[in-house]
């Protein structure tokens, strides 16, 4: 008989199917619901915890100096939050109770500019609030200070524990500070909390340095976020420019102690080497509200002004070139003052009679507007167009195509003609006031390319920025020196050779003696020029000034190049005597860095070769003296113990007799520093409570409170230094 009893069976199996089948239909209805009615509310949901097609954002690559120095780079900055949503399910309250307090004040030691109360205010009101994103610091912070943030109570174990995290940024920084602003360029803030290049070499090669960008998934995984790599992100590569650090330095403190100086507006300086046309160093300093110098604008590439007597180098260029005279030219200048077409041309030394009768070669080394302008006028009147030919040829309006935003070339009117045969554009005074730098726009580096041109023997170099793109260690691009376009040769090897001469005669007889030097020879040219003021032309009120001076060195065998344009206000205003006296600063700088030179040149004569022992044992100074090799005569006063001071110590080698220097060991005296260099003497007279004014560099020569005085309230000693 069967065990099975189907009565009693078969309506638990009924009930069971029946009982799945309702579980099923419910299932099914409730998917049907959430696939309907609930879609737009999980699909938020599901994008909280999944995100396709995340940009991931390459490092920027560096930009480094000649010598691979960093000029700038790229490096992280942190935003630091806390996600109080995931402390609290991580059942971590109760620690970040016990350890507020602890996290408030390490947060005040690391920002101080927030007390401890009001961070405790801050991160309470987070918590009360169970923000998954709420700021711990508003602004960005660097790796260091991220690090110690890190290592507070609570922010040191997981982000799941803690619910510390981060958002990290790439940061521009830049090692050197200012250092060649506007070339170098900068980044501004973009809304996506990334930066763009703003201008200079960072916007000029955005494309190689900013590398690609990647792409990436993110998906929440058991309460995790995974980073899932679709493309990766391709780094940027780094430029190597032809600025060098030691130069632009120079270059830059030159330029601002002369604008302080004289209280100029605007100060330029380019320095360029001649075989290459590599720009070692470019300044463009503006005065600020504030009256202090900064780089604003890259005057040096975009300023279009008329560039004054450094034009008539073109002038007389173009003259000898075409055959229309020759060195033994002869003009007469008058007595300063020449009429010209209804106007009267001036030379700078009118009022004391001009010049008079000169040759070519003195009207530039005298830079006489009217013997250049004569010259000029006397051959080209009739066909003007023939010098401005010959202007375009030396490659002064040529396009230098500089790789940096705002870079201008040169505007020099071509003269024009009607079908009637007139001048459109043109007039009898053109032409004598073009040749002086006049009726022209020239920016700084188009003149200095012409100068460097000039020493390098004719053969025009195009400014070079960038040497190398590289990438991993490797060069991935790379950009050579290039002759600009059809000015392989500006003029005849003859040509060259005068105008180098002229050009060196100018600095070392004429009015650049202020940019020359005593120990290598300098050639160039000054300018002086008045800035035009609008509407009002050149008579407004409060004149302004170009002043140039460019030129190269060493003259004999030119290495570099170099131009100043410094913009002034009103007078004294000089080319030669502000803008050269900075040419001669930076090339003495550059060239000190190369003159090899005898070490005994090195020795100061006026300096003693044995050190003056001051305070301390006497014998064991002569012990240690002798045993150097140095013979030396002690002095003792009136039986003094060997503990105190020592008076005088003398070198046999200049066979001296030891002078025996009176010092007063009492505060209530004053000592005797003569011969001392200026820490110590300062030291050993306002140890005695007296105020010290130092005048000079050197060792004490004179000393306005005599040895012995007797030290009174507020006085003041001057130590004149030599």
């Amino acid at each position: 008989m069967s065990k099975f009893d189907y009565n009693k069976i078969m309506p638990r199996y009924s009930a069971i199917a029946v009982l799945m089948t309702l579980i099923a239909l419910a299932v099914v209805a409730k998917a049907g619901y959430i696939m309907t009615a609930k879609r737009d509310y999980w699909m938020k949901v599901a994008n909280r915890v999944k995100k396709d097609s995340v940009e991931v954002i390459p490092t920027r690559g560096n930009i480094l100096s000649c010598d691979g120095q960093l000029l700038a780079s790229s490096l992280p900055e942190f935003k630091i939050y806390m996600d109080f949503k995931q402390l609290f399910d991580a059942k971590s309250d109760s620690l970040w109770e016990v350890s507020l307090d602890s996290i408030c004040l390490g947060l005040h030691d690391i920002f101080p500019e927030r007390s401890v109360e009001v961070f405790k205010s801050n991160l309470r009101q987070g918590h009360k609030e169970r923000s998954r994103h709420w700021a711990i610091w508003p602004n960005r912070i660097d790796y260091n200070t991220y690090s110690e943030v890190r290592q507070l109570p609570v922010f040191r174990l997981s982000k799941l524990k803690s619910g510390f995290h981060t958002v990290e940024f790439n940061s521009r920084e830049r090692p050197y500070g200012t250092l060649a602003g506007r070339t170098v360029g900068d980044m501004f803030a973009a809304k996506d909390g990334g930066r763009t290049p703003r201008c200079g070499l960072e916007l000029s090669y955005d494309s190689l340095l900013r590398g690609t960008t990647g792409l990436k998934s993110r998906q929440k995984v058991l309460n995790k976020y995974l980073d899932i790599m679709r493309t990766p992100p391709i780094d940027g590569a780094d430029i190597l420019t032809t600025i060098d650090v030691g130069m632009q330095d120079l270059a830059e403190r030159a330029v601002i102690d002369e604008l302080k100086e004289i209280n100029g507006n605007v100060g330029v300086a380019i320095v360029m080497e001649v075989q290459t046309g590599d720009v070692k160093a470019i300044v463009n300093m503006e005065k600020c509200v504030d009256g202090e110098y900064r780089e604003i604008k890259n005057h040096a590439v975009s300023d279009l002004l008329e560039p004054g007597s450094v034009f008539k180098s073109v002038s007389i260029l173009t003259a000898l070139e075409d055959g229309m005279c020759d060195t033994n030219k002869v003009v007469d200048t008058g007595n300063g003052q020449w009429p010209m077409y209804g106007r009267v041309m001036k030379d700078w030394n009118w009022r004391r009679g001009g010049y008079g009768v000169m040759r070519l070669p003195k009207t530039l080394k005298v830079s006489s507007n009217i013997g250049i302008s004569r010259i000029i006028d006397e051959y080209y009147h009739s066909d003007p167009v023939k010098f401005v030919q010959g202007v375009y040829r030396s490659g002064i309006a040529a396009d230098l195509h500089v790789p940096i935003v705002g870079a201008t070339k040169a505007r020099i009117r071509m003269p024009k003609k009607n079908a009637r045969g007139e001048w459109v554009n043109w007039s009898n005074t053109a032409l004598p006031w073009m040749s002086i730098g006049y009726e022209s726009q020239i920016p700084p580096i188009s003149t200095l390319a012409f100068y460097n041109a000039i020493a390098n023997n004719g053969r025009m170099m195009q400014p070079r920025f960038v040497k190398a793109a590289i990438k991993n260690g490797k060069i991935i691009e790379e950009y050579p020196p290039q002759v600009v376009e059809g000015h392989e040769q500006i003029a005849s090897t003859r040509t060259i050779k005068l105008m180098q001469e002229m050009l060196t005669k100018v600095v070392s007889e004429g009015l650049g003696k202020k940019a020359g030097s005593e120990s290598f020879l300098v050639a160039g040219k000054t300018g002086t020029a008045q800035i035009a003021q609008g509407g009002a032309g050149y008579k407004g009120n409060g004149i302004d000034y170009l002043l140039s001076f460019a030129g190269f060195f060493p003259a004999d065998a030119p290495r570099y190049s170099c131009i100043v344009c410094i913009q002034k206000s009103g007078l004294p205003a000089s080319g030669g005597g502000m803008s050269g006296v900075v040419f001669h600063n930076i090339a003495e700088g550059i060239m000190a860095q190369s003159i090899r030179m005898d070490v005994k040149d090195a020795r100061d004569s006026a300096s003693n070769v044995i050190p003056d022992v001051k305070t301390g044992n006497i014998l064991s100074a002569d012990y240690v003296l002798t045993h150097l090799g140095i013979r030396t005569n002690t002095n003792f006063n009136h039986g003094a113990s060997p503990n105190r001071p020592v008076w005088g110590i003398a070198s046999s080698k200049h066979d001296h007799v030891a002078l025996v220097k009176k010092n007063i060991t009492s505060n209530r005296y004053i000592p005797d520093v003569l011969g001392m260099g200026a820490r110590d003497a300062v030291y050993l007279i306002e140890k005695r409570g007296v105020k010290c004014h130092l005048q000079g560099r050197g060792k004490v020569v004179e000393q306005s409170l005599p040895v012995g005085h007797y030290v009174k309230k507020d006085e003041i000693c001057t130590l004149k230094l030599e």
